[in-house]
């Protein structure tokens, strides 16, 4: 097995075709093409479903880019690890984030000690932010929610209450505060499985026997924000990430207290990674001091 095949066939698996894969690696389609095959027939399996231009991972093929990754990883690892003893100014981190708020506190502040640093930032919510770590897709997490995993490490950041937000013309506009009780029947945009947010007022919700009207599932912070702001309904939002807008307000809820907490995680084989473990210890000090 030839390396210059295992890493062809990663980055067609990463990039979910052989034409973007080849300008990446910069190597033409043709050679791309045929390491992949040599590959293939060397084993005599398929790594790939070819539909048209588009190619889709096998089960042996899923099995074989999770080892892949790992290789991948261990290279980009190995490369910061040399590049640390010539004063740690080159590496790559990857990021994948819940939202850019407390993302942005971490990178400003990491990027003003290590300014040499390349960072990456993916945003999406927590159970996509956990699968691309455990994909080696990502060096770093920041989630805000934990679910127990023995390959990964998470560190405390910090907690925020949940509030509701509505837009300038609804009843509960003008209101300093509401109880969770007024929430019955109340018309609701919601964000998608996977959301914090959603998974913590939803629990609330249950155990206090209270029931929404959901009336649209949305899968981004901004148009969830623009539904509520149409008048679809109300929304949650953690309280530190509600930006003041002229045509939105935000409410607290008097008499539960809903909380999301935001951690820093990494895969439990790479925590003495330099890179990774510089990143983390700057971004809990940060939280430390919030």
């Amino acid at each position: 097995m030839k390396k210059s095949e295992l890493r062809s066939f990663h980055a067609v698996a990463v990039h979910g075709g052989f034409t973007a894969a080849s300008r990446q690696l910069n190597i033409s389609q043709p050679t791309l093409s045929t390491q992949v095959k040599n590959l293939e027939e060397r084993y005599g399996i398929e790594l790939f479903n070819r539909v048209g231009k588009k190619v889709h991972l096998t089960l042996a093929g899923k099995e074989l880019f999770q080892i892949t990754s790992r290789l991948s990883r261990a290279e980009t690892d190995a490369e910061n690890l040399l590049e640390s003893f010539r004063g740690f100014h080159a590496g790559t981190l990857n990021i994948a984030a819940v939202g850019p708020f407390h993302a942005t506190d971490m990178i400003v502040g990491y990027k003003a000690r290590f300014p040499s640093i390349d960072i990456e930032v993916h945003f999406g919510n927590s159970q996509k932010c956990v699968d691309q770590l455990l994909a080696y897709e990502s060096d770093i997490a920041i989630i805000a929610e934990v679910k127990s995993d023995p390959r990964m490490i998470t560190r405390p950041y910090s907690s925020h209450n949940v509030v509701v937000f509505v837009n300038a013309d609804h009843e509960f506009a003008n209101r300093d505060s509401i109880s969770i009780h007024e929430l019955d029947g109340q018309p609701v945009v919601r964000r998608e499985v996977g959301s914090t947010t959603r998974s913590a007022i939803e629990a609330e919700l249950d155990k206090r026997d209270i029931e929404v009207d959901i009336v649209i599932e949305l899968g981004s912070r901004e148009a969830i924000w623009k539904a509520v702001e149409k008048g679809l309904g109300l929304g949650f939002v953690a309280d530190f990430e509600f930006v003041p807008h002229e045509n939105l307000r935000a409410i607290p809820i008097n008499d539960a207290q809903v909380v999301t907490e935001y951690h820093i995680a990494c895969l439990k084989e790479r925590a003495d990674s330099k890179l990774v473990k510089s990143f983390v210890e700057l971004a809990v000090s940060i939280g430390e001091n919030l």
